[in-house]
């Protein structure tokens, strides 16, 4: 028996498949999606099989035996091993980066050099007894003179080295009490150990020691038990659990209304004769379509089937969670990338072993290991975050509609906004277009203005909030209701300038000026997190006169402070740092009844909170001014997602957009809620511009020390492209990237765009290889975005 194996190794040159031979007493053992230890050139590594076959094509002699296997179950299922090749080729990846980005961190080899004596007696011995080495030692604890030494003792194999192999997590274990039943003998007037037996042997199999010192119990008393033969102590596994602590009430289905009994019954058909249909559910926002997911998901359950939930950001995760854990308790699992190494292992062993049939999570859930999946969600389709920026560049729901291929079960992509390409499809019945067009809870109107930013300053108001919007929050405080407020902005200035000479301090790495943060008091790039101290002199001519400009999150929550002295909830990239702070800020919002929740557009999908009824957007204008053919339908969007979060239940609701744009499309439709009329209008530019979704994309960024290099490597690779590909094809470019350096590398780009291109895979496959094994000699660096969401 062979094994087909693929490497941990994400070099161009063995990014293929090698053949090990079974050893006699594994046969049974190794499947396909086991991990091996096996050896490769004078190393041993990290392999997974990906085959198991009864001949090779050549010499079997001349083939290697596996090691050993790591697990005693497979990792990786067939239909993923089967994923992992398919997005290998689409995506321009090495076979095995796709293979680690499915599984957890956690499963990750760390391999460390370790040399043992192996035949005591003679010279080596005595080096190594004259050393005070332990039985084995780690190469990189060793001293330069201690390796000189060892060295040809290690050449004639006196000294043995060998790679070992640990990964990153393994399973936690815990320190538990398990009664032996033995006959009582008398306790006398050991009361307190006589409790003890009785509470202990209540657990028929273990009770954890912590537990039994929770309640009140010594460890002492327990000692006395174990010393007299009615308790033994035991190692056993327990999950790392970051919802262990937590009580959920019961959440119980809602009665559907016609829209929503609508769309589940055509989702619940595709569930039941197994179709692998791709569903819109084009719903405005409050419309109800989580409990669609969640009603789905309850049949699916019925039918013995598992479900997957993806959502966009972290930031959802928490209010998600809780209604699904309140809908299906313990058969949920929770993945995404807030947790620790160590909590995401176990809920990711938790779903493999069968211990959870819902998943919920960001991006990468997408892979987790569920089978028999009888229905995949997505919701807010259209953010970009569903889109890898590192190799492997998939998307999620590309991954989706393959994974439900393989299992005939039905994807949900969900929105009030959906990406174009996703409505695109709908109208050419690519996709099932589902319509919620009114809100499930209430019909209570929300007003939306728009405030001329421009008209304000001509008044004498300089400040970031509008007269209408503060009168509207201090309404809204007085009778204790509760404002959002967006700013897609973070820190305190968008940068420090000298008034004298204009100089602005620039990060020294990447062609963008740095952030004021005050509470650091330091100067910050969002790109390359280069710091620098704020300095009361300009760099450029001495002067004193240097001051800040621009508005971000961390300056508005100080005017706002001073403004309606109110206490007020921040949440951005520098609020939410540390583990769990995005829920720790929303619950304090809610609990606490904090009058206003400032953010960034973390804040802007998802939430549902009865006492909002306001929002604000202090700058409607931020993403309108992104060099990206995009900015126009991200700003629609996002307008569109926040004011959704006013007004959601009985209390009606108000929603002022702050804008220098009053008169522009993306901002009007907005303001009017109009999806169609936005599609319409945009569908106008894209024809026009040959844009997405009229033309397929493919982004080409080339980086480099030099821009001479770059220069020469995207010249090359337009050649490349115009040799292999049709005159239908449009090629922009090279040139500059909008962000020309980034972290001391300059940036030039190509845009591919096309229509029906039969040998494009191949010719990016070629190119690929051939700037990978540049990229060892020169260290210029290609990326291959297919399908990208950024042109930047």
């Amino acid at each position: 028996m062979f094994a087909s194996v693929i490497v941990s190794i994400t070099a161009s040159d063995v990014n293929k498949i090698f053949e090990y031979k079974i050893p006699e007493g594994l046969t049974d053992m190794i499947k396909v999606g086991h991990r091996v230890v096996v050896p490769f050139g004078p190393r041993q590594i990290q392999g997974y099989v990906v085959d198991i076959k009864d001949e090779v094509d050549y010499d079997p002699a001349r083939i290697k035996p596996i090691i050993r296997a790591l697990d005693v179950e497979p990792v990786l299922t067939p239909e993923l091993i089967r994923l992992a090749g398919h997005l290998a080729d689409h995506y321009i990846a090495s076979y095995i980066s796709v293979i680690e980005t499915i599984l957890p961190a956690a499963l990750k080899s760390r391999s460390k050099k370790m040399l043992s004596l192996d035949n005591p007696g003679g010279e080596a011995s005595l080096t190594w007894q004259g050393m005070n080495l332990p039985p084995e030692v780690e190469v990189k604890k060793l001293s330069t003179s201690q390796l000189a030494a060892l060295k040809p003792f290690i050449a004639s194999g006196e000294v043995t080295e060998k790679t070992v192999l640990t990964q990153h997590t393994k399973q936690k274990y815990a320190r538990a009490l398990k009664p032996t039943f033995a006959p009582r003998g008398d306790f006398g007037r050991a009361h307190k150990q006589l409790e003890l037996l009785d509470f202990i042997e209540q657990h028929d199999e273990h009770v954890l020691l912590s537990v039994v010192l929770e309640n009140g119990y010594t460890a002492g008393t327990v000692n006395e038990l174990v010393k007299k033969g009615y308790v033994e102590r035991i190692d056993v596994v327990v999950d790392r659990d970051p919802y262990k602590s937590r009580v959920f009430e019961e959440d119980l289905p809602k009665a559907l209304n016609r829209e929503q009994q609508h769309a589940y019954e055509k989702i619940k058909h595709a569930v039941d004769e197994d179709i692998p249909e791709t569903f819109l559910l084009h719903g405005v926002t409050g419309s109800g379509k989580t409990e669609i997911y969640l009603q789905t998901i309850a049949h699916v359950l019925d039918k013995g089937r598992t479900a997957l939930m993806l959502v966009p950001e972290i930031a959802l995760t928490p209010q998600m969670v809780n209604r699904f854990k309140a809908r299906f308790g313990d058969e949920v699992a929770v993945l995404h990338s807030g947790l620790s190494h160590g909590e995401k292992y176990d809920e990711w062993l938790k779903v493999r072993n069968g211990g959870a049939k819902v998943v919920v999570g960001a991006r990468s859930s997408v892979f987790a290991p569920v089978e028999k999946l009888g229905v995949i969600i997505i919701d807010e389709e259209h953010e970009t975050t569903y889109k890898q920026q590192d190799r492997p560049m998939y998307h999620a729901a590309e991954v989706a509609k393959y994974r439900s291929r393989y299992y005939n079960c039905p994807v949900i992509l969900g929105s009030a906004t959906p990406s174009l390409e996703s409505y695109a499809r709908s109208e050419r019945g690519v996709y099932t277009r589902l319509e919620l067009n009114h809100r499930a809870v209430t019909e209570a109107l929300t007003e939306t203005k728009i405030v001329d930013m421009s008209i304000e300053h001509r008044n004498g108001n300089i400040s970031i909030v509008s007269e209408a919007l503060k009168e509207a929050i201090e309404e809204r405080i007085r009778h204790g209701e509760q404002t959002v407020l967006l700013l897609n902005r973070r820190g305190y200035a968008n940068f420090q300038i000298c008034q004298s000479c204009g100089h602005v301090p620039n990060c020294p790495n990447c062609d963008i000026s740095l952030t004021y943060h005050k509470a650091q008091f330091s100067l910050m790039c969002h790109y390359c997190g280069y710091e620098d101290a704020v300095k009361r002199e300009c760099d450029s001519c001495g002067s004193d006169e240097v001051t800040f400009r621009g508005t971000g999150t961390e300056k508005v929550e100080e005017v706002l402070k001073d403004m309606f002295n109110t206490d007020i909830v921040r949440m951005d990239n520098d609020t939410t740092r540390r583990k769990g702070m995005h829920e720790k800020l929303l619950n304090t919002f809610e609990q606490n009844e904090i009058p206003i929740l400032l953010g960034t557009q973390m804040i802007a999908k998802g939430l549902d909170y009865p006492n909002v009824t306001l929002v604000g957007v202090l700058n409607a204008d931020t993403m309108l001014n992104i060099p990206d053919f995009r900015a126009n339908e991200k700003t629609y969007q996002l307008l569109t997602q926040v004011a959704g979060r006013a007004g959601r239940h009985e209390l009606s609701g108000e929603v002022i957009f702050q804008t220098y744009n009053p008169d522009h499309y993306a901002i009007e439709l907005a303001r009017s809620n109009d999806y169609r009329a936005f599609y319409d209008k945009e569908m106008a530019f894209r024809r026009l511009a040959r844009y997405s979704p009229y033309y397929f994309h493919v982004l080409f960024t080339v980086s480099h020390e030099t821009v001479q290099k770059c220069l020469e490597a995207t010249t090359h690779i337009h050649k490349m492209i115009v040799d292999n590909v049709t005159d239908r094809a449009i090629i922009v470019g090279p040139s500059p990237s909008p962000i020309e350096r980034i972290n001391n590398q300059f940036r030039f780009q190509i845009l591919l765009k096309y229509k029906n291109e039969p040998n494009l895979l191949e010719v990016l496959h070629e190119i690929n290889l051939h700037y990978n094994e540049l990229y060892k000699k020169e260290k210029l660096s290609l990326k291959i975005d297919v399908d990208p969401k950024y042109i930047m």
